[in-house]
């Protein structure tokens, strides 16, 4: 109605700083939070082999590796995707990692893990374990 703007605007900013997201790209801490910073992917050593159970009502154990960044330091716990893939990688060998694509939080029925693994010494691990192509 008339005189409704200022109210309208002020109900509008108080939703969206509701959202955590916005609330982050406002105060400047979008980029700093993530454990890889502002860049989409990063390299690390794995430290071991870990198996995770599945939330319920699955029954499972997701395959998964713990790896410490090379450039930050910081040790994540990474899925390692595919059927079987997890032969190929071994302790100490180096592995890219990349987010699981829902902005920063765990997907599906795997607890706590926000990260995949994309490539192991430099080569996809999809062609490894496809057979189009050998681990270095």
């Amino acid at each position: 109605g008339l005189y409704a703007a200022r109210s309208l605007r002020k109900n509008r900013k108080a939703r969206l700083y509701a959202d955590k997201m916005y609330r982050r790209k406002r105060r400047g801490r979008y980029y700093k939070d993530g454990v890889l910073g502002i860049a989409p992917q990063a390299n690390g050593i794995v430290l071991e082999k870990i198996g995770v159970e599945a939330k319920q009502p699955n029954s499972a154990i997701r395959k998964a590796v713990r790896v410490q960044l090379i450039k930050k330091g910081k040790k994540i716990t990474a899925f390692v995707p595919y059927d079987g893939s997890l032969n190929y990688i071994e302790p100490n060998d180096c592995v890219t990692i990349e987010g699981f694509g829902k902005k920063g939080r765990s997907k599906g029925d795997i607890p706590g893990i926000r990260f995949k693994v994309s490539k192991v010494c430099g080569v996809s691990l999809r062609a490894i374990q496809m057979g189009k192509k050998d681990k270095p």
